[in-house]
């Protein structure tokens, strides 16, 4: 497939760098190091996104509306 993208400085380098090296063509030696790229960390070694949490000390069942609202409408402790 023939398409016209945007590279880098470093990534032409890179790609003309293996190109000399291996003798191969511009397209061929940046869809190698393309390949490189999608293979060099496999998705199931990614470290699953963990959630930290911890609890505010709320004084309402903030999935409750009326609740979090009529806390709003207090006055905030050292405020009048």
């Amino acid at each position: 497939m023939r398409t016209t993208i945007r590279l880098d400085g470093d990534v032409l380098a890179a790609a003309e760098q293996l190109r000399r090296e291996r003798g191969i063509g511009l397209g061929e030696a940046i869809n190698e190091l393309a390949r490189a790229g999608l293979h060099s960390r496999p998705m199931a070694s990614r470290i699953p996104f963990r959630q930290r949490t911890r609890s505010l000390g709320a004084r309402a069942d903030l999935s409750q509306n009326s609740e979090v609202l009529d806390l709003m409408d207090e006055p905030y402790p050292g405020r009048p």
